[in-house]
């Protein structure tokens, strides 16, 4: 019996990227890492800083989902309210993590000059009773882990290094490959009944377009993506002969 992959699903927070003021940087990180695990992403939502919407949204995510990760908004300052919000949705209280709470102020106290963990300061250590916190080392104020919700930080470099410390304890599946091919002055248009009839030959692969506009001209790039190396290969081929019957075919996409 053919083993199903975990899912996962990305719960993005924070007012900052709805309105356009800070651009994500996170989610093709994720995306990408999540797939070479073998726990592919099957859906991303942005999340105000709204208590009601996180605590639904975490709710339906976890119940759905076998992993949910979210991003942002556990940093010090009022609006930074992941953490209490994932204590409400587990129906937990939220405190202070006392073996986080000494290794901050070690932390600060050997800075020069020393920080002092003030009230502010010691929301990062505050977290959902039960949580296994994520430690990295991009910060000694840590993401945490709640059951299948994994929360991280949204400063990518930080972010990073919390999934880092983390992967190795996610149990994923086999790892999702991908192959593209890409033709200049071939477009959608042309290939769109070939390409639906490779779709059918194999329902088990997402089979993508994507048209691209360079210098004066453009195109058009096709991926496979699965878990069958086999099958993501042939496929990947017979996108190529199709794309080959009304230009130059080319394996990989190009620099657009």
């Amino acid at each position: 019996m053919t083993k199903t992959n975990p899912t996962a699903s990305l719960l993005i927070i924070g007012n900052e990227v709805l309105s356009g003021r800070t651009r994500d940087a996170n989610l093709q990180f994720l995306a990408t890492r999540l797939g070479e695990i073998g726990i592919p992403l099957r859906e991303v939502r942005v999340i105000p800083d709204v208590p009601e919407e996180i605590i639904a949204a975490v709710n339906h995510c976890r119940a759905k989902y076998d992993h949910v990760f979210t991003t942002g908004g556990i940093g010090p300052t009022h609006d930074d309210i992941t953490s209490e919000c994932v204590a409400r949705a587990f129906g937990v209280a939220w405190e202070v993590h006392e073996e986080t709470r000494a290794i901050m102020a070690a932390d600060y106290a050997r800075r020069s000059p020393p920080v002092e963990l003030n009230a502010a300061r010691l929301r990062m250590a505050t977290l959902p009773k039960g949580a296994v916190p994520i430690r990295s080392t991009a910060t000694t104020a840590p993401g945490f882990s709640m059951e299948n919700e994994h929360v991280m930080a949204g400063v990518p470099r930080i972010m990073q290094a919390m999934f880092e410390a983390l992967a190795p304890t996610l149990e994923g599946g086999i790892p999702v490959t991908s192959r593209s091919v890409h033709a200049h002055r071939v477009f959608e248009g042309q290939i769109a009944e070939g390409l639906t009839a490779i779709q059918d030959r194999y329902p088990a692969l997402d089979l993508g377009s994507y048209p691209y506009y360079w210098q004066d001209s453009g195109g058009v790039a096709l991926v496979a993506k699965g878990t069958d190396a086999a099958m993501v290969e042939a496929a990947a081929q017979e996108m190529f002969d199709l794309l080959a019957r009304f230009g130059t075919a080319q394996r990989g996409e190009p620099q657009v």
